[in-house]
């Protein structure tokens, strides 16, 4: 390998942000290893190597990293939220910043840059107030999880020379994530928003949050917590409205009442029942320039030739 490439290791790099991010990468700058469970051989000049956050193990083989991405955490709306996944939630998210933390430490090296990843869960369920990276947390289940991912990945920080925290909203994709499941009733003719359809969902488009971490790993002035989601703020009902109009012979919104949602998905339905007003402030006031900054825009990316998907 050229010595004069920097070493890239990210965790969670299998995931739907990891891939779409390690697909983005200048191989002639960087060596990268992907973290896993499963041993993989190289594929397209990405190094897979084994880990297990249970038990604080990578493989001895990872070299030292000047850089490294922690993107690692099991799907929030993947399973009900039962007393078990609650900790798989939590435990799939804390262990990995403490197998890093461990592995840094038994290997007595620097990173010059550490990037973990937080949801903007932190922040809870707020109405209509406007949330910046300096707004309190909330005081819920998916509040304490992001505060406790941050605590370990505050590890990280003191570990690295340059330390940057994105609280991610809502991923739009053309390969998956949010979207998908939020048009759940398509193929019944219909679409639906929850509730009174008035909670402000914070989305990002996959692209705009690989360039801000591209922009994090360039951008030495970049530090601290960034909120990374559009600048767009825009409800539950109006995204609904922003989707009808991309699909085809989808002529209906219909409400589904927060009551039927409690009774279905238990405190899960907190997912799609809280408001998060949540702005990008400080990515904004750094220049950082979205591709995707209106959110009919953004769907229209997601679903061209894509409709059936959806």
């Amino acid at each position: 390998m050229n010595s004069l490439k920097k070493n890239m290791v990210i965790a969670g790099g299998s995931g739907l942000v990891g891939r779409h991010f390690v697909s983005g990468i200048n191989l002639e700058q960087y060596n990268v290893y992907v973290l896993t469970r499963t041993k993989k051989p190289v594929k397209a000049g990405i190094n897979y190597i084994v880990w297990d956050p249970s038990k604080l193990y990578i493989d001895p083989s990872l070299p030292d990293a000047d850089i490294i991405i922690n993107l690692a955490g099991e799907g929030i709306a993947d399973q009900r939220w039962t007393h078990n996944r609650k900790i798989q939630l939590l435990e799939s998210r804390t262990q990995s910043a403490k197998t890093l933390v461990h592995w840094i430490k038994t290997k007595h090296f620097r990173p010059s840059l550490c990037i973990g990843a937080s949801a903007v869960g932190y922040y809870g369920h707020r109405g209509d107030d406007l949330l910046t990276e300096s707004s309190s947390p909330g005081k819920e289940f998916m509040s304490d999880i992001c505060l406790q991912w941050e605590k370990a990945n505050s590890e990280l920080k003191e570990l690295s020379d340059r330390f940057v925290l994105l609280r991610i909203g809502i991923v739009l994709s053309k390969y998956g994530g949010a979207l998908p499941k939020l048009l759940m009733t398509k193929n019944f003719g219909f679409l639906s928003y929850f509730g009174d359809g008035r909670q402000y969902y914070p989305w990002i488009h996959i692209r705009d949050l690989s360039n801000i971490m591209k922009e994090a790993i360039e951008n030495n002035a970049m530090s601290g917590i960034y909120n990374a989601v559009a600048p767009q703020e825009i409800t539950n009902k109006d995204c609904m409205v922003s989707v009808q109009q991309r699909l085809k012979n989808i002529f209906l919104i219909l409400p589904v009442p927060a009551i039927f949602l409690k009774l279905a998905l238990g405190s899960m339905s907190k997912v799609v029942l809280n408001s998060n007003r949540v702005i990008p402030q400080r990515l904004l006031e750094e220049g950082f320039r979205f591709l995707f900054s209106d959110f009919g825009l953004a769907v229209k990316d997601v679903t061209e030739g894509n409709e059936n998907t959806f």
